[in-house]
């Protein structure tokens, strides 16, 4: 096992053996309570299958048959999750056909920040995280269930539905993903026609018609953002099962693996030899695994929030130093869009999930004694699904990248090291995604020009006040201030004034995620500038230093300065009220800081509240 990935992996353990030794004991007290039906009353177990057949209703009287709970955040507005309309009845029949019974336990909200982006809505977009799996934990608190299917793709949903999950973490629960929309316009031009449309080089007709034939029917966006990486980190962590990810919807290989994933759910329940619990399972070797395969992808920076959360559902603590170290041990071996110009299906084409398991294994970047909901290791997944005269089963995968250009090798990798870079300084902590600029590093240091909302720099940009080098500083963005929204509509403005040959960068205490593009953004600034962070001091004029060589992030004014400048609050009532803002206004002050997750749902120590 590579040295330094065991190193923090095991410092990760030491520092979390509190808070799992207490975790594990939740989830084992809650194992002994069942099978679980059985210790409901009989009037309780008679409102629990009320609506049921009578087949069912012998089946789940018998409390010798597994009942797996559905949870779905199906909505027919959002193309990732619009294929799941139909699962339900699938996975139903296939656990029928084993003897079993399903039962739709509950659905959960799915918000898309493609829609919401730069829009009042996206203020909701992160903590709708903790509430999708608020949703999840009511949905399998009848304590009628045996397993768990969950159903979600994109950005917060499978968080959400992990973390939710591992609050119920002595149920065996199998993630069932819907697979990405087939190819349509080329990432680099979809990108090329939103910058020409910020440079009023192309207007609302072309943009649009770019936008719609990049997404254009059923199933994920094809970049490498944050829903894709969901899929690549939960498969990692054995949660999927093999080569499931990124197969498309509607094809008789996504049907296959669909009902497979119903039956696998009733194979390791309690009632049966191969009992295999999602708590058992999220381990800190397969965290660590998940982030691995995070850094080796260029995936999603809303990880180093939502791996941390998920992190803490299960007992661990992960910082991000422990990322920070992590990438300087994982080569870069993808290069998909944001990072490249090939989308997910691309990356599929060259060999994939079995391939890049395969890579990472051989060359001891991934930890193998971990259980999957396939059993023991991940040996499993370097092989490929196929359906071969109706049958599904797993061949042996590409040994080799059949794109070089796409996929790359540890021993020849697109870059040595993730791409994730840490920086700290008096300004607070920050993370950057190097691994999409077009030069390994950022250094340089600039004049700051400073906004307290991200739609005041489309005036400066149209007027030319930022035709100049300078670090751009967006403040007052993050989880309690106003919910942390994504900030991409900075990045077409930014990503002009770059081209023009100016050295701009982005400091902001908001998100950019899984789309953070060739622009230098140090994101997710903490401590916020809401809570005290020295941001809210920032002026305009003020020289800031970015360097990711030597992880520094500082305010260049001396500390005499500092102390006489006022901590003014900015004017942030437009954002607490309407398109129910205002029902948050509670969980944003019990947000987290980002490098804690950006989550209401934790105490200090880590646990979950209830833990």
């Amino acid at each position: 096992m590579n040295s330094l990935i065991n190193e923090v992996t095991q410092r990760i353990i030491e520092r979390s053996q509190t808070t799992r030794a207490a975790y594990l004991a939740k989830i084992e007290a809650a194992r002994i309570q069942g099978p679980h039906r059985g210790s409901l009353s009989c009037g309780n177990l008679a409102h629990g299958f009320a609506a049921c057949g009578k087949a069912d209703k012998a089946d789940l009287t018998s409390m010798v048959k597994a009942n797996v709970a559905i949870v779905s955040s199906y909505n027919d507005m959002l193309s990732a999750h619009q294929p799941y309309e139909e699962y339900p009845a699938i996975l139903k029949a296939a656990i029928n056909e084993v003897g079993s019974v399903a039962q739709f336990a509950g659905g959960v909200p799915a918000m898309c920040d493609g829609v919401t982006q730069g829009n009042a809505g996206m203020d909701l977009s992160l903590m709708s995280r903790d509430v999708i799996a608020m949703s999840t934990a009511v949905g399998l608190s009848h304590n009628m269930f045996d397993s768990a299917l969950m159903l979600g793709i994109c950005d917060k949903i499978v968080p959400g539905l992990l973390i939710g999950g591992l609050s119920f973490g002595h149920l065996p629960t199998v993630f069932v993903p819907a697979g990405p929309m087939p190819s349509g316009l080329p990432n680099k031009e979809k990108a090329r026609v939103r910058q020409a449309y910020a440079e009023g080089k192309a207007d609302r007709n072309e943009l649009l018609k770019a936008e719609s034939e990049s997404y254009h029917s059923a199933g994920t966006c094809t970049f490498y953002g944050t829903a894709n990486s969901n899929q690549l980190v939960v498969e990692m962590m054995g949660l999927h099962l093999p080569g499931s990810s990124f197969v498309n919807p509607g094809t008789e290989l996504r049907d296959a693996l669909t009902k497979a994933a119903a039956v696998q759910a009733t194979r390791i329940t309690d009632l049966g030899d191969n009992y295999t619990p999602i708590g058992h399972i999220v381990d800190a070797k397969a965290v660590v695994n998940g982030i691995v395969a995070l850094l080796a992808t260029g995936g999603s920076t809303n990880h180093t929030m939502h791996l941390v959360a998920v992190a803490r559902a299960a007992g661990f603590i992960v910082n991000w130093d422990d990322f920070a170290d992590l990438s300087r041990a994982t080569p870069l071996l993808t290069r998909i869009y944001p990072n490249g110009s090939a989308d997910i299906n691309h990356f599929t084409a060259a060999g994939g999930m079995s391939l890049l398991f395969k890579e990472l294994l051989d060359n001891q970047l991934l930890h193998n004694d971990v259980k999957t909901i396939c059993g023991e290791g991940l040996d499993l997944y370097t092989k490929e699904p196929v359906v071969r005269d109706g049958e599904l089963s797993w061949v042996d995968g590409p040994s080799a990248s059949l794109d070089k250009t796409v996929v790359a090798t540890v021993a020849e990798p697109f870059k040595q090291d993730g791409g994730l870079s840490v920086l700290e300084g008096n300004l607070g902590r920050a993370v950057m995604k190097t691994s999409a600029l077009r030069n390994p590093h950022c250094t340089f240091t600039a004049p700051a020009v400073v906004f307290e909302d991200q739609f005041d720099l489309d005036d400066a940009f149209n007027s030319g006040q930022l035709n100049r080098d300078c670090i751009v500083v967006v403040r007052f963005q993050g989880p309690s201030a106003i919910g942390m929204p994504e900030l991409h509509r900075l990045t077409p403005p930014l990503g002009v004034l770059q081209d023009k040959g100016y050295k701009v960068a982005l400091v902001t205490d908001g998100r950019m995620s899984g789309a953070s593009g060739k622009v230098p953004a140090a994101i997710h600034m903490t401590p916020e500038a809401y809570k005290g962070g020295l941001l809210a001091k920032v002026q305009d004029g003020d020289l800031i230093e970015l360097d990711t060589k030597t992880g520094v992030v500082n305010l260049l004014v001396d500390d005499a300065e500092l102390a006489q400048r006022e901590n003014k609050p900015a004017d942030l009532s437009k954002h607490a009220q309407g398109m129910g803002r205002e029902m948050f206004a509670s969980m944003r002050l019990a947000m987290s800081g980002a490098e804690e997750g950006a989550c209401a749902l934790f105490s200090e120590q880590g646990n979950l509240h209830d833990a």
